[in-house]
């Protein structure tokens, strides 16, 4: 670390902490299924209008065989697994997902 951070940085940081959700998509077997690339097509449609409309604040696809992506969401956890049970992949089988609260700081990002 070449930062020096204060305990009153970390205070005032940890003040505008604000709610959010982790989601966290994993493959399954049924990735590879009959029809598994226009089911993918669909969630990724899916996903990027959720981005679109503010629901997803990051979209991270991941380039694993076992772990298909993450997304921290703008919405409760509850909701976040609501949404999620309506994805495609996942009513397909080729994708579950797990809904996790989670804590943010207004402003950050990703580096452009």
């Amino acid at each position: 670390m070449s930062t020096t951070v204060t305990d009153e940085q970390i205070q005032a940081l940890a003040a505008t902490a604000k709610p959010f959700s982790l989601v966290l998509l994993r493959w399954t077997p049924e990735r590879t299924m009959d029809g598994a690339d226009a089911i993918e097509l669909e969630h990724q449609r899916r996903m990027v209008s959720l981005r679109a409309d503010g629901v997803i604040a990051i979209l991270c696809p991941v380039g694993s065989d076992t772990v298909a992506g993450i997304a921290i969401m703008t919405v409760p956890a509850e909701e976040a697994a609501a949404i999620m049970a309506g994805d495609p992949c996942v009513g397909a089988g080729m994708m579950t997902y797990e809904a996790l609260p989670c804590h943010g700081f207004p402003g950050d990002a990703l580096p452009a």
